[in-house]
C-alpha cells in the first residue's frame, strides 16, 4: 500500500496578508521550532543604542548562550546581512563574557547573497534559517530549515596532540601570560598548586582541585572563571566587584562567577584578586 504523501505549495506570508511582525511573534512565542535547541525569548524589538531595533533575542538558559535573530520576508537582502552581523556585535560587546550567534531568517535565500553569508560565516558565527510556508487544500503549516549551520574547523592530526604550554603561547600567548601571572601570586600564598591546559581552557588546580579557568578573548582580553557557591562568600566577593568601574562580571545559575580582563590590569589589581582568592578558599566571617 503506498503512503499517503501529501505535497504542498509555497506560498509567500505576504499573500496571506500577514506581516513581518506576525512571523516574529510566532518565533517568540515558540523559538523552540527553530530547531537551535530550548531557547527561551528574552526580547523582542531590542533597541540598538548605535539606531534600529534588533527582531528577537533569544537564549539558551543552560549556558546563557545569545542568539540575536533577524526576521525579513521575502528574500534576503544585504541591508539584512549587515543588519544581523551589526546588533549581533552590538549585543557581543554588551555582554563579553557570553557566546553569541547571529541568526538569519528569510523566506529566501538569493545564491549570490547565500554565498557572501558562507564566507562571512567563517568570521561571524552566523546561521541562516528558511521559513517556508506551505499550503494544502485549506491547510497551512509553517516549516523553519536551517540552511546554513555556525562553521565549524575541521580537526586535523595535530588537534588530537596532547596540549601543552606551547598550544596555549601560539594559540593566545596574551591569556597564557595572564594565568601564569595570576598562578605566579598565588604560589605566594598556595603549596599544592599546578597549571594545567586543554584545547578549551587554561586551569589553576589548588590542592587537586581546579580553582580558576581561563580562556582567550580578543586581544588582549581573557575571561576567566571560578566558583563560589557559598552564599555569604558571593555576596562578599560581588561587592568588591560592584566597586570595579572597568570590571563587567557574570554570576551565572551554576554559582560561576566570569568576568574578561587582561594582564596589566591583574597587576595593577594583584591585592584585589588576593582577597577575593582569600574570601573564596579560606574561612570567611562577615562583620556585623
Amino acid at each position: 500500500m503506498e503512503e499517503d504523501i501529501k505535497i504542498g505549495k509555497k506560498i509567500f506570508i505576504r499573500s496571506i496578508d500577514k506581516d513581518e511582525y506576525w512571523l516574529q511573534d510566532i518565533i517568540y512565542k515558540n523559538p523552540e521550532n527553530l530547531g537551535l535547541g530550548n531557547l527561551i525569548p528574552v526580547r523582542k524589538e531590542k533597541i540598538q543604542a548605535s539606531g534600529g531595533r534588533l527582531d528577537i533575542l533569544l537564549k539558551d538558559p543552560s549556558d546563557n548562550t545569545m542568539y540575536e535573530v533577524e526576521v525579513m520576508l521575502g528574500e534576503t537582502d544585504p541591508s539584512h546581512i549587515i543588519r544581523s552581523i551589526e546588533y549581533w556585535d552590538n549585543e557581543k560587546r554588551r555582554y563579553p563574557q557570553r557566546q553569541h550567534f547571529a541568526v538569519l531568517i528569510a523566506e529566501k535565500f538569493d545564491r549570490r547573497y547565500f554565498n557572501v553569508i558562507q564566507l562571512l560565516s567563517l568570521n561571524v558565527p552566523m546561521i541562516a534559517i528558511q521559513a517556508d510556508l506551505l499550503e494544502f487544500g485549506k491547510n497551512r503549516i509553517l516549516n523553519f530549515t536551517k540552511i546554513l549551520d555556525v562553521y565549524v574547523e575541521q580537526e586535523d592530526e595535530e588537534d588530537t596532540k596532547t596540549v601543552t604550554e606551547t598550544t596555549w603561547k601560539d594559540k593566545a600567548p596574551w591569556t597564557l601570560a595572564l594565568a601564569k601571572k595570576h598562578f605566579e601570586f598565588l604560589s605566594e600564598i598556595e603549596k599544592n598548586i599546578k597549571m594545567n591546559f586543554t584545547q578549551s581552557y587554561i586551569s589553576i588546580v589548588i590542592n587537586n582541585k581546579i580553582n580558576y579557568t581561563y580562556d582567550k578573548r580578543t586581544k588582549p582580553n581573557s575571561v576567566v572563571w571560578f566558583s563560589v557557591k557559598d552564599e555569604e562568600k558571593t555576596n562578599a566577593i560581588k561587592q568588591i566587584l560592584d566597586n570595579e568601574k572597568n570590571i563587567v562580571y557574570s554570576y551565572n545559575k551554576y554559582k560561576e562567577f566570569s568576568f574578561n580582563y587582561d594582564k596589566e590590569y591583574l597587576i595593577n589589581k594583584k591585592d584585589l584578586f588576593l582577597k577575593i582568592h582569600e574570601i573564596k578558599n579560606k574561612e570567611f566571617v562577615s562583620e556585623e
